[in-house]
């Protein structure tokens, strides 16, 4: 399973521990932001559906009116003709705003409103025959009634067939609003059928059981109304049926009721028309109040809906915004110091320990060790990071110290080394004089066989003193020659200072000039590579010598035909013949490559190992012009 992007570093394995619970939080924010924008659009919906309802309402008024006037035109009042063209207009006025109304909120709009309302034109489109025969004088006044109070109940209906969601205050206004609009429907048409009773002077059959049914439809949805509305609404309630001319209505009824065995009747139509259309305007007025506290309630809900949605909104970005500072913070205040703490090591591994350890190896052996400048603490980091530092300090203490404990002891070891070497070579030079002593004064030839053999054997004695003073990096004693030395002979010294001399063979060595001052480290620098070569060579394979000037530079190279080097291996050795690594980290078996490298650094010479054509292994030797003299030049003195 590969990582979580980022989850590599400190600043986004913070940003991921605060992202899972910022998300859960962004997402319950998330949800009552959902739920009041849900609320949002449902009180958006109600003000349409309610701005719909009183379009309504307005035509049922005027379909009213229009039935209440044809009814009594039709009851034999004539002077109701020019009222009811008139009123034909209000009503088609009416008709054609709630068209627009629909056509305007029909997104707002519950889709079974919408299907009623369309439904309803069916009825209201009838009403164009009706009026024709109203004209005509052919309609009957039951039948006009009838349609017109089709048209009325099927508005009525689309009033009723979808309640709005969201506030239950705004869906009960809705309900009292409906239960109203019955009650004036019913109020409207008992006006309507009266109307035509009064004109015509009497009831006539089943007309009395129409008005009683009507009055009894009228008391059920005041008394629903009552149960929805509020103490204002039901008190303007109240007032419409207190008036004047309410009262005056209540008494016409009172005279109807008397008129149910088919007596005649006295009551005057233009006066029953006028006190009941004031009631049924007092009934329309208290229908728009209801319907304005409607509205009202649902923009109050939509704006209380908006401020939380504009508040859940700002919570989450307040919260994203300070889940972000936080995790920048936080961390911000855990990388600068792991940061500082980091570069610090930096700075002590790459600087301040060499630094430390060069100091301590050229200090005064005698003098105690310089004292370590106190480290400032990092600036605002944590307890664990502050333990952290101390720790490392700590580690970069003990790393001192132990750099200290090996300079000390590398010291030591190559002052021993040093000081080993020189007595060494002392008494091997004292030897090598006694044995030139001896050699001079014998005359028996195996005894000076034996005298040249024990000075081969001292011979190199002093190169193995030698090389050890190399290695501790101090100078031999000097063996120096003035002038210059031919190359031959630094070759042929070189071949006696090793134990199978006899299988080296000098083969081709073009003549040159040394100059004396390098001859000794030259001769040594020879002396371990042809050694080298006879010890990893057949016993019985000659180890070749030769030499050749190349441009300005002399070049030397020792052959041996024997087992050969792994590539791996030829470039290690390489690199130590090039003068680099130390001696005290390589296997003992090495000591002469690294000889070579130190001799080699000294004479400014490059010494490198190739593979020899078919098998074994080539050292060349470049020397640089500085060390060598071309023979034509060459003024051989020594």
């Amino acid at each position: 399973m590969s990582a979580l992007p980022g989850w590599n570093s400190i600043r986004g394995r913070m940003a991921i521990v605060l992202a899972v619970p910022t998300c859960l939080l962004l997402a319950l924010i998330g949800i009552g932001a959902a739920d009041r924008a849900a609320d949002w659009s449902a009180a958006r919906a109600t003000e349409g559906h309610v701005g719909v309802l009183l379009s309504v309402q307005d035509l049922v008024r005027e379909v009213q009116r229009e039935r209440g006037l044809s009814s009594g035109l039709l009851g034999g009042a004539e002077e109701y003709r020019d009222g009811v063209r008139t009123q034909r207009d209000r009503t088609d006025a009416a008709r054609e705003e709630l068209r627009t109304a629909l056509d305007d909120r029909r997104g707002d709009l519950p889709g079974a409103t919408v299907s009623a309302l369309v439904a309803a034109e069916v009825p209201l489109a009838a009403l164009t025959s009706v009026r024709a025969d109203v004209d005509d004088g052919t309609a009957g006044r039951t039948s006009t009634l009838t349609a017109y109070t089709k048209a009325v109940t099927a508005l009525i209906d689309a009033e009723s067939a979808g309640a709005p969601d969201g506030d239950s205050r705004v869906a009960q206004g809705v309900r009292a609003l409906q239960s109203l609009a019955r009650a004036t429907e019913a109020v409207a048409l008992e006006r309507g059928s009266l109307n035509g009773v009064f004109a015509a002077g009497r009831f006539r059959s089943g007309e009395y059981l129409d008005f009683t049914e009507l009055r009894a439809t009228r008391v059920a949805a005041l008394g629903q109304f009552r149960q929805l509305a509020g103490e204002v609404q039901e008190s303007a309630l109240d007032d419409a049926f207190a008036t004047a001319a309410a009262r005056r209505v209540t008494g016409y009824e009172g005279q109807a009721e008397r008129g149910a065995d088919g007596s005649a009747l006295s009551v005057a139509p233009a006066r029953w028309w006028a006190d009941m259309t004031t009631l049924v305007d007092d009934l329309h007025g208290v229908q728009k109040q209801v319907g304005d506290d409607v509205r009202a309630r649902g923009e109050e809900t939509g704006d209380a809906a908006t401020r939380q949605l504009v508040g859940f909104l700002a919570l989450g970005a307040l919260i994203l915004a300070v889940a972000t500072a936080l995790a920048l913070f936080s961390a911000r205040s855990i990388t600068r110091p792991l940061g500082a703490l980091a570069d610090e090591a930096d700075v002590v591994a790459g600087a301040g320990l060499p630094a430390a350890v060069r100091r301590i190896q050229e200090a005064d052996p005698d003098a105690p060790l310089p004292p370590e400048f106190e480290k400032p603490e990092l600036p605002g980091a944590a307890r664990e990071i502050t333990r952290l530092a101390a720790a490392l300090r700590n580690v970069e203490r003990t790393a001192v110290d132990l750099a200290a404990e090996q300079a000390v002891l590398r010291r030591n070891s190559t002052e021993s080394l040093t000081s080993l070497g020189r007595r060494n070579q002392a008494l091997l030079n004292r030897q090598l004089g006694l044995i030139t002593t001896l050699e001079s004064q014998e005359l028996d030839p195996e005894a000076l066989a034996e005298l040249f053999e024990l000075d081969h054997l001292a011979t190199r004695m002093r190169r193995n003193a030698e090389s050890l003073l190399v290695l501790a990096g101090a100078e031999a004693p000097a063996r120096v020659w003035r002038g210059t030395v031919a190359v031959h002979e630094v070759v042929q010294s070189a071949v006696a200072e090793v134990e199978q001399y006899q299988r080296v063979a000098v083969t081709d060595v073009q003549p040159c000039q040394v100059r004396g001052h390098c001859v000794a480290e030259l001769s040594h620098l020879l002396a371990e590579l042809v050694e080298n070569a006879l010890m990893f060579s057949p016993p019985k394979q000659p180890v070749e010598v030769y030499g050749w000037q190349d441009g300005a530079e002399y070049c030397l190279a020792v052959v041996d035909r024997g087992i050969g080097m792994t590539a791996a291996r030829m470039a290690e050795a390489n690199a130590l013949l090039s003068g680099r690594g130390s001696f005290l980290k390589a296997p003992t078996r090495f000591l002469g490559h690294h000889v070579v490298g130190a001799l080699a650094a000294r004479l400014g010479a490059h010494v490198e190992l190739r593979p020899t054509q078919g098998s074994g292994v080539t050292a060349y030797v470049a020397l640089p012009s500085a060390l060598v003299q071309e023979v034509s030049r060459a003024t051989a003195t020594r």
